[in-house]
């Protein structure tokens, strides 16, 4: 059942970026099809049951078409028994740097997705308004320590109680799977048009001692599904 749910899933999310071109099609796939913090999120039911929502670093959009793919298939009783109920959008807000990737997302979305907004900026600068879930996911080393304490700090003014902020980092202090996860990282980013990037990382204690000197409840879980990598998602919440 699983096996032939998760294809049905990836279909369903994957669709809209037909429009949007080869890359915007097969790269959506290939991402939500190789990365395990897209099922782990529905699975363990992690987002609330319904929200407003804010990811940071967005893309093209693919956490937004997962989830609203996601939400149609619970609404219509294909979903997996063992899975927490799938969480209803009530808005998907996304801030990108890549233009390329705003023009893939406005291809993709278009009128027909109403609750789905992704607009060109950079997350160090933009208002983030207000959100029951922001996301960053893989992105937040891209930006230096000083950066990443200011982003963190207006995340937390933006939820309100029981809010959360759920992001990807990876762990300095991994060794040799640190190197491999940050090898692969550079790797995507240059496909993705993007330059080599100076990357800010931070061992595991210290991103969540970071985390928890803002307010956070700092839950974590290891996010590689068995690959060699260092990467860990953390689970943030502003306690209730």
């Amino acid at each position: 059942m699983t096996s032939r749910f998760l294809k049905t899933l990836l279909d369903d999310a994957s669709r809209p970026f037909r429009g949007g071109g080869h890359f915007a099609y097969h790269y959506s796939r290939g991402k939500l099809s190789s990365d395990c913090i897209f099922r782990e999120l529905l699975k363990r039911g992690i987002f609330p049951s319904q929200g407003h929502f804010l990811d940071l670093g967005c893309g093209q959009g693919s956490l937004f078409s997962w989830l609203l793919a996601a939400r149609r298939l619970y609404e219509n009783g294909n979903w997996p028994s063992d899975w927490a109920a799938a969480p209803k959008p009530l808005s998907l807000r996304g801030f990108e740097l890549m233009q390329k990737d705003v023009d893939r997302a406005a291809r993709a979305f278009g009128p027909q997705h109403p609750v789905v907004d992704i607009r060109l900026g950079d997350m160090c600068e933009v208002d983030f308004g207000q959100a029951d879930v922001v996301t960053i996911l893989d992105a937040l080393h891209y930006i230096d320590h000083a950066r990443q304490q200011d982003v963190i700090r207006r995340i937390r003014a933006a939820l309100p109680a029981g809010g959360l902020f759920l992001t990807r980092v990876g762990d300095a202090g991994a060794g040799l799977r640190y190197h491999i996860c940050n090898w692969v990282d550079r790797t995507v980013t240059f496909v993705r048009g993007h330059r080599l990037p100076t990357l800010y990382e931070r061992k595991l204690a210290d991103w969540v001692a970071l985390l928890s000197q803002h307010g956070f409840q700092v839950e974590t879980l290891p996010m590689s599904d068995g690959k060699p990598f260092a990467n860990v998602m953390l689970i943030c919440r502003v306690p209730a």
